[in-house]
């Protein structure tokens, strides 16, 4: 982050934020090889550092992770790619273990990884020297070294100053290739924005509903998998009755995962333009931290994983620390739903499945749903007052 002085003399900040736009690629035959092949060396790579890692650590009780200059000269195919990718290899299982050691019980041990995981993707960053660089983008085609100019559609351009970091090309089980492009952009920094209750808004999830908010609306997003149920059903079918690795059961397969794909690709438009609605929309926004694998395996169903809602969840932590504005989340274990936000009366006897209730104490009719969203969005304010407060004595 650096400041500089505008033209009425204060001082303003800016900083660095990176974008990125994805972009599908459409690779001659040659180029796909190289793809495929970058893939390949790249699984390989990892394979090996991590596997030679684990042997020195069992030798030494010492950590150490070997650069991929050190197998070139044992396994030449590993010139044929693009050196940048298997450098990123050792950064990113670098970074795995630093993940694992800060924080084992969230990442995990780094894993070898498999060819049919189908998890094909590698990464290169982009080297600017004087006026050339070794990635860049032309109207129609994205520039990459050792593949030369791979064409592609760009559904939206870079900005002036947009400065491009590094491109990462994966390849979907459908054998779509896609170009996520990284572009470091410099801002000015938001001017923090003060929550205020009349600007602030309670989400609660809801299982019928996606969100409830404090107000009453809610939001009824079609249920994508479940109108296409009846079009897996079928497919899944005609492919139990097919020999497998025949062509016809090949093609059986790739209408399935394309049909898999589109259900992923609604859902993700979805939660993009909900979430940017709501940012653009208020100036902080007060949610529960709730665990939607725990949710899911007390309901005993997977309606709750395929909603998105954790990732609609970070969609809007981004979407609104961008605009200087808040996401106040309250904790999960803190009781929203039997509390009644009239009185602060603590309701045990309400069924699990009860949309409507009446408080004993004061005899307010609740909705559920909107009456757990307007106690998050108590809590959530009372959270950032004494967040305030706590600043300022410190």
């Amino acid at each position: 982050m650096g400041s500089k002085r505008g033209a009425d003399g204060k001082q303003s900040k800016s900083s660095i934020q990176y974008n990125t736009i994805k972009v599908p690629l459409y690779p001659t035959p040659e180029q796909e090889a190289l793809f495929q092949k970058t893939f390949g060396c790249c699984r390989y790579i990892w394979n090996r550092m991590l596997a030679d890692h684990e042997e020195f650590y069992y030798a030494t009780d010492k950590h150490f992770i070997p650069t991929p200059a050190k197998y070139k000269k044992e396994v030449p195919f590993l010139r044929e790619v693009d050196n940048q990718a298997l450098i990123q290899e050792h950064n990113k299982l670098s970074q795995a273990f630093r993940n694992f050691f800060r924080n084992p019980a969230a990442f995990g041990y780094p894993r070898f990884k498999r060819k049919k995981d189908g998890r094909d993707r590698f990464t290169a960053c982009n080297h600017v020297m004087g006026e050339s660089a070794t990635i860049y983008i032309t109207q129609n085609a994205v520039r990459m070294t050792k593949a030369g100019l791979v064409r592609a559609k760009f559904p939206r351009r870079p900005r002036s100053g947009w400065r491009l970091t590094r491109i990462t090309v994966e390849r979907t089980k459908t054998g779509r290739y896609y170009g996520c492009l990284l572009f470091a952009c410099p801002v000015h920094k938001p001017e923090p924005v003060e929550p205020t209750a009349e600007r602030t808004i309670g989400l609660k999830y809801s299982v019928t509903h996606f969100y409830v908010t404090d107000g009453g609306a809610a939001a009824d997003p079609p249920r994508w998998l479940k109108q296409s149920q009846e079009k897996l059903a079928a497919i899944q079918q005609k492919l139990s009755r097919l020999q497998p690795g025949s062509r016809n059961y090949q093609e059986q397969v790739q209408t399935y995962r394309l049909l898999h794909e589109r259900i992923a690709n609604q859902r993700r438009d979805f939660l993009h333009k909900e979430s940017r609605r709501i940012a653009n929309a208020w100036d902080a926004v007060c949610i529960r931290g709730d665990s939607l694998r725990a949710i899911s395996g007390a309901l005993g169903g997977g309606e709750v994983l395929h909603s998105g809602f954790g990732m609609f969840r970070e969609m809007l932590r981004y979407k609104l620390e961008r605009q200087g504005k808040q996401l106040l989340e309250v904790d999960r274990f803190v009781p929203t739903t039997k509390v009644c936000s009239a009185c602060g009366a603590v309701t045990e006897s309400i069924p699990p499945k009860a949309q409507r209730w009446i408080c004993p104490v004061c005899g307010a009719e609740h909705r559920r749903g909107v009456n757990a969203a307007v106690n998050i969005k108590a809590k959530g304010l009372v959270q950032y007052q004494a967040g305030q407060v706590q600043e300022a004595v410190s």
